[in-house]
């Protein structure tokens, strides 16, 4: 299966500008667990998630003053649509991440999380019936 199968298409981009607090209110809104950061200065597409929003908090920074830009992963990893679900695992494994921006082209695509494989790879006759995914 590949991650064109299990990326969801309908991803959450936010700018360099927003703060923490309008990140985490949009992503909590929609229940995820991360926003493609785009700056169209640079052209550029970055990655925040809730850890980075939580990382933060948790050092004492103001949400309503930090921004997005300044916790986006620099070093973010990016998916090919055409990569294996066992391919972007194992990138997350490295990484130590649960989510990765599918990029296609100039731009992104989708978003694939750890959730996202697990769903694919367990299939739904083998979940625990209070199981909700």
């Amino acid at each position: 299966m590949l991650v064109r199968d299990a990326m969801s298409t309908v991803i959450l981009t936010i700018g360099p500008a927003h703060t923490l607090r309008q990140a985490a209110r949009l992503m909590s809104a929609r229940r995820i667990g991360a926003a493609v950061v785009h700056d169209p200065d640079t052209c550029g597409f970055g990655i925040i998630t809730e850890r980075d929003i939580l990382n933060s908090v948790g050092a004492g920074q103001d949400p309503d003053t930090e921004t997005a830009s300044a916790h986006t992963t620099a070093d973010a990893v990016f998916a090919s649509p055409a990569w294996t679900l066992t391919e972007a695992a194992q990138a997350m494994t490295h990484g130590g991440f649960r989510h990765l921006v599918v990029l296609d082209g100039d731009g992104p695509v989708g978003m694939v999380s750890v959730r996202d494989i697990i769903r694919c790879w367990v299939p739904a006759a083998r979940r625990p019936a209070n199981l909700t995914v």
